[in-house]
C-alpha cells in the first residue's frame, strides 16, 4: 500500500487528471492495484512469492485518459531518473495484482521505467472473481483486442511524459498478456523488443479476437523472445513449431524483426512457470528466463 506522500507525489504527475464524479464513473481504479492476489488465482505459495522491496524506486498507482476512460496502472522506475528505457509489463487473466506489481519492481531495479495498466478495467475487476471459469467468461471474453492496443498506446504515451524515453520501448507479458506482447509486437511502431511469457500463439478468430499471433507473424515489427514451458498443456509445442515456422518464412521475405526472433523452451517446465505465487512456479526456469529477458532488452536497443 502507498503512503501518503508517495500518492501525493504520483499523483502531482498526472497531468489533467480530476478527483470529479464523473472522473469517478469512469474508471475501475482500485484503492489498491497492485496489492494482494486475485482470489481466483488460489491457492497462493507463500514461500515462494518473490517481494522485492520500493527502496530506490519511484513506485505506485494512477490512471491515464483514453478516449474518455480513466485507465488504472501501476507502474515503478529508479528514484530522481529520467529518460529511462519504458517497458510494458501485461498482466495475465487476473490483473494488475502483488505478481505483476513486484515484477515491475524488479525490471524498475534493473533501470525500466515499468507500467503495468489494468487492461481488463472497462469489463470488471478481476480482483473479485473466486472462481476462474467466471472470470474467463465475465470479463477476459469480453476484452477486444482492438481495446487493448489502444490502451497500451496510452500507456506508452503517458510514459512518454512521465519521465520515459520512447526511443527506448520494450514490452513483456504472461499468459494472456504474453499472446498481447506477440499482438503489439505485430501491430505497434512502439516497441524495439517483446519477451514472451507462455503466451497463445493461435486460436479460432471472432469479432473481439480478429487475429492471432500466428496470423500476423509476417507483420511483425519488433523481434520478440518467446518463453515456454516443454510441459505446458494450453500451448502444446506444435503451436510453437508453427510459430517458428511462420516467422521463418516471414524473414526469408525480408522481415528482419522475424528473423531475429527466437524461442528458449524449458522443457520440463509447465504453464506459468514464472508465477512464483502458484504451484505451478519453476525458480531455475523463472530466473533464466528472466535474466534472458533483460539481455534481450539491451540486446535489441530497449535497455
Amino acid at each position: 500500500m502507498l503512503d501518503t506522500n508517495q500518492t501525493q507525489d504520483f499523483a502531482s504527475l498526472l497531468p489533467g487528471q480530476t478527483t470529479d464524479a464523473g472522473a469517478s464513473r469512469r474508471t475501475a481504479l482500485k484503492l489498491a492495484l497492485g496489492v494482494g492476489y486475485a482470489a481466483a488465482a488460489l491457492p497462493i505459495m507463500a514461500q515462494t512469492a518473490i517481494k522485492t522491496s520500493s527502496e530506490g524506486l519511484r513506485a505506485g498507482e494512477g490512471i491515464y485518459d483514453v478516449e474518455g476512460f480513466s485507465v488504472p496502472f501501476y507502474y515503478a522506475a529508479p528514484e530522481g531518473k529520467t529518460h529511462l528505457p519504458v517497458l510494458l509489463v501485461v498482466h495475465e487473466i487476473f490483473g494488475v495484482h502483488e505478481y505483476i506489481a513486484d515484477t515491475c519492481r524488479r525490471f524498475a531495479k534493473a533501470g525500466y521505467l515499468a507500467i503495468a495498466p489494468e487492461l481488463f478495467a472497462r469489463q470488471g475487476d478481476p480482483g473479485s472473481y473466486g472462481e476462474m471459469a467466471k472470470l474467463m467468461r465475465e470479463v477476459v471474453a469480453k476484452v477486444p483486442d482492438a481495446q487493448v492496443m489502444g490502451d497500451l498506446d496510452g500507456a506508452v504515451k503517458w510514459a512518454g511524459e512521465n519521465g520515459g524515453n520512447l526511443k527506448k520501448v520494450g514490452i513483456t507479458g504472461f499468459c494472456w498478456g504474453g499472446r498481447i506482447t506477440w499482438l503489439y509486437a505485430e501491430q505497434s511502431k512502439n516497441v524495439k523488443a517483446g519477451v514472451a511469457w507462455y503466451g497463445r500463439l493461435v486460436g479460432t478468430p471472432s469479432t473481439l479476437m480478429p487475429k492471432n499471433p500466428l496470423d500476423l507473424a509476417a507483420q511483425l515489427k519488433a523481434p520478440v523472445l518467446g518463453l515456454y514451458g516443454g510441459q505446458d498443456g494450453g500451448n502444446p509445442l506444435t503451436t510453437v513449431n508453427e510459430m517458428k515456422d511462420a516467422l521463418a518464412e516471414a524473414g526469408a521475405h525480408g522481415n528482419q524483426a522475424a528473423r531475429d526472433s527466437e524461442f528458449v523452451v524449458y522443457k520440463d517446465a509447465p504453464h506459468a512457470f514464472h508465477a512464483d505465487y502458484r504451484p505451478s512456479y519453476r525458480k531455475e526456469a523463472a530466473e533464466d528466463g528472466f535474466k534472458r529477458a533483460l539481455a534481450w532488452f539491451k540486446a535489441h536497443g530497449v535497455a
